[in-house]
């Protein structure tokens, strides 16, 4: 009975984590941890049964070790300890943001299976996971695909990866991006997720992101990672081949489906999801990203070249932009102002330690959030 821990178990992933092993037969629920939302996670304990918990807030955990009896941790210390439990088999990373680095390489180093759903693990310390990279299965949908579009393929036979991107809800936006509303920001046309990695959507930083986890979980060049435009979001990624043709991974715009994927590869078990029905798509359509009105993309390039502190300032500082749009502070278009203004601080060296890689990271969410201090929210100017 594979014995599983879900660190982010009250987002958009983790809860559709545990919907998904409600339907799979000899999985247990050993640990859980969450954020701040102590009544989902009570819930969840309460319904799952595991033996240990942690949140982020101590009053929180107080009063979960009341209500549920069970052994509750608090702060990001106790996530490294449940991702390393000795009786884990899987950890499920689906936390948001730089908190989950330290907990994923615990577990890996550690000897866990790792189902990643934490980007900024590859984005700001992918060199550190390399080593561990046949211990790790990605759950984002789209190098979820990747994965399953090179197995059993001989890398040398593979001459581009090609992921595909939904375009987000301003793709065929006719006003001004200045002038975006929150709200609008949210409202993706395809895909149901947390606040911030919809906002990247919106912005196209999160498929920058994905480009520079696809070079670290493939081993690829940036100048061999391509991004394309797919508005109906079925076609999750592509690898093209040396001979020039496609092989493509095809299914609903459902997360459900690499998680179940990423917790039983390499079985292919019956999914909780309809299957696909192409007579009801109708058509796929593919064009090219339009970089100008979506800067983040080449940002994200240019930070995965040069590398070293460049692709963890630029994760920090979105953080921080992000949080300060969806809190009012900063106007849409402000997030990649905000980005390109601290990435020139910081350089591109050699591979970093993970206690530098905090150190940068801290830095760098400090130069952002005197940035938004600096400037006026964008609907006073």
């Amino acid at each position: 009975m594979p014995n599983v821990v879900i660190l982010g178990s009250t987002g958009s992933i983790g809860t559709q984590t545990l919907q998904v092993l409600e339907h799979l037969p000899g999985y247990r629920v050993l640990a859980l941890a969450a954020g701040k939302n102590g009544a989902l996670l009570k819930s969840q304990i309460q319904k799952f049964k595991p033996l240990r918990a942690a949140v982020m807030d101590e009053d929180a955990a107080v009063q979960l070790r009341q209500d549920c009896g069970i052994p509750v941790d608090c702060g990001e210390d106790a996530l490294c300890e449940l991702a390393c439990l000795p009786e884990a088999d899987l950890v499920v990373v689906a936390v948001v943001g730089a908190a989950g680095v330290r907990p994923t390489i615990s577990a890996l180093k550690a000897g866990k299976k790792v189902a990643l759903a934490n980007k900024e693990t590859l984005v700001i310390a992918g060199h550190l996971v390399q080593e561990y990279l046949s211990q790790v299965v990605p759950i984002d949908s789209e190098h979820s695909a990747l994965w399953q579009c090179f197995h059993g393929r001989e890398r040398s036979h593979v001459d581009r990866i090609v992921l595909t991107a939904s375009g987000g809800p301003f793709r065929t936006w006719q006003g001004s991006l200045e002038e975006v509303t929150i709200a609008q920001a949210l409202n993706h046309p395809r895909w149901k997720m947390g606040g911030k990695i919809t906002i990247d959507s919106a912005t196209l930083m999160n498929k920058g992101l994905e480009v520079i986890e696809a070079h670290w979980l493939f081993n690829f060049p940036y100048d061999r990672i391509d991004v394309v435009v797919h508005p109906e979001s079925i076609v999750h990624s592509m690898i093209r081949l040396q001979d020039g043709s496609l092989i493509a991974q095809l299914g609903p715009t459902d997360m459900r489906i690499p998680i179940q994927y990423a917790l039983t590869s390499p079985q292919v078990l019956p999914a909780p999801v309809p299957p696909l029905d192409l007579t009801q798509v109708g058509r796929l359509t593919f064009e090219p990203v339009d970089r100008r009105r979506f800067p983040c993309l080449d940002l994200a390039y240019a930070a995965g070249k040069a590398g070293g502190e460049l692709p963890v300032a630029l994760n920090a500082a979105n953080e921080v932009a992000v949080e300060a749009f969806l809190a009012g502070k900063i106007g849409f278009m402000d997030i990649p102002r905000l980005v390109e203004a601290v990435l020139p601080s910081f350089a591109g060296q050699s591979f970093l330690p993970l206690t530098q890689i905090l150190e940068v990271d801290s830095r760098a969410r400090q130069l952002a959030h005197e940035w938004v201090l600096r400037g006026k929210p964008h609907t006073e100017r």
